[in-house]
């Protein structure tokens, strides 16, 4: 090493690799904060392309709802983009106006439907309501007819979800007017009940409906199918499919292996080590005893953070696990708004450390194994995660020959809030 004489004239950062002076940054956005979710952008998109070349020629589009399904919907949004995907499908007119500021050019569909008073607002943000009711539709034509706006709708037709969507006579009632032209319908979709499950009889019952259906809106696109029914085959897939929960890691398949990369991974500080003895209880009711001397770390994260309370262990059952030091420990008690413990007794001595992280989620712990133990589906997981953790985002950046060396630096963590 050359000693260096006078520390004043050293540039900020000047004895550090980039690797270093990353990593320095990222230690200092976190500190404040008691954990850390990571989002590989990069996993989403190789699962949007994975759906995409499954479903061809099928479009694929995306959708990113409640912000991307709690990974956010920015980063998400222009990372699909840059990937290729051109149409994408919001729940409400404030997502949507959140995500046409990182999607200026694309198609943008809103599932909550279409109400005449905001009919401004869809102009302005030059989105496309999907349009569920006989008297969405009427509003929506008023609308049009009065400002002359020509952006597009959706409509929505149920085939046996029984929740939004024209019914089967509803939708046969307004034929005549599709195939006389000039009518703004850009899409005509369905939306699956039981798709998760590969040979429910509803999924029959559904594609049948709807294709019937399907086929007498004379050039109109069709989409049926969300993440789970892209694998129930080609006949399910028509001209366009909307995967939602696959691009996040979910498993589309739950009766076989996932075929998804997984997106997030969580991690929670470490607050303190203690022990207790063989007989003292653990936690919020003392429902779980120590069966001998024990070790715990305690984690700061909590049902506050998204951890669900129902991932508790008592004494009759045991509850979720999370990685500390690269293996895996029980839950021990209750989780708390704030907090849990986790029995690291069976952990060499030393290796776990106040300060250090704990895997929530990732390091083998899916998504679809929290939610488990949640007593849940991984929807929920992800769109529950709270806001006290800090987010860093890696990957997903388009690359090019101007910007290349400038979009591949080391992933940075969102400030503190």
């Amino acid at each position: 090493m050359v000693p260096v004489s006078d520390l004043k004239s050293i540039p900020p950062g000047g004895l550090l690799s980039p690797e270093a002076n990353a990593a320095a940054a990222l230690a200092a956005a976190t500190a404040t904060q008691p954990g850390i979710l990571t989002v590989d952008l990069d996993a989403i998109v190789a699962n949007w392309r994975k759906l995409e070349k499954t479903a061809v020629p099928a479009e694929c589009a995306a959708v990113i709802k409640a912000d991307a399904y709690g990974c956010g919907v920015e980063p998400v949004a222009r990372a699909l983009a840059a990937a290729g995907c051109k149409t994408f499908f919001v729940a409400t007119l404030d997502e949507a106006r959140t995500a046409r500021e990182t999607l200026p050019s694309a198609e943008l569909y809103v599932l909550d439907g279409f109400f005449q008073n905001c009919g401004d607002a869809f102009a302005k943000l030059n989105c496309r309501p999907v349009i569920g009711d006989l008297n969405e539709l009427a509003e929506w034509d008023v609308f049009c007819r009065r400002s002359g706006w020509s952006g597009g709708a959706a409509i929505h037709i149920d085939t046996g979800m029984n929740r939004l969507g024209l019914t089967v006579i509803e939708a046969t009632g307004i034929v005549p007017r599709i195939n006389a032209g000039d009518h703004g319908i850009t899409l005509v979709m369905s939306h699956l009940a039981c798709a998760e499950s590969l040979n429910h009889p509803l999924n029959a019952r559904q594609v049948a409906t709807f294709r019937e259906i399907a086929s007498n809106f004379s050039g109109v696109p069709a989409s049926l199918s969300n993440s789970s029914g892209i694998y129930l085959g080609p006949q399910f897939q028509f001209d366009m499919v909307r995967p939602g929960a696959a691009l996040y890691g979910i498993n589309p398949t739950p009766e076989a292996d996932n075929p998804m990369q997984p997106v997030v991974d969580l991690k929670a500080r470490i607050v303190q080590l203690r022990t207790v003895e063989r007989g003292d209880s653990v936690g919020y009711g003392a429902t779980w005893t120590a069966r001998r001397q024990t070790k715990l770390a305690i984690v700061s994260a909590g049902y506050a953070d998204g951890y669900f309370r129902a991932a508790s262990a008592n004494d009759g059952t045991r509850g979720a696990e999370v990685v500390v030091a690269g293996k895996r420990c029980p839950v021990a008690g209750r989780i708390s708004m704030d907090l849990m413990a986790i029995d690291i007794t069976d952990l060499p001595d030393k290796t776990a450390r106040r300060g250090h992280m704990a895997t929530l989620i990732g390091d083998g712990i899916t998504v679809d194994e929290v939610a488990h133990h949640f007593g849940t589906i991984g929807y929920e997981v992800l769109t529950s995660l709270g806001k006290r953790y800090a987010r860093i985002y890696k990957g997903g950046e388009a690359k090019s020959e101007k910007d290349g060396a400038e979009k591949s630096a080391p992933a940075a963590a969102t400030p503190p809030a």
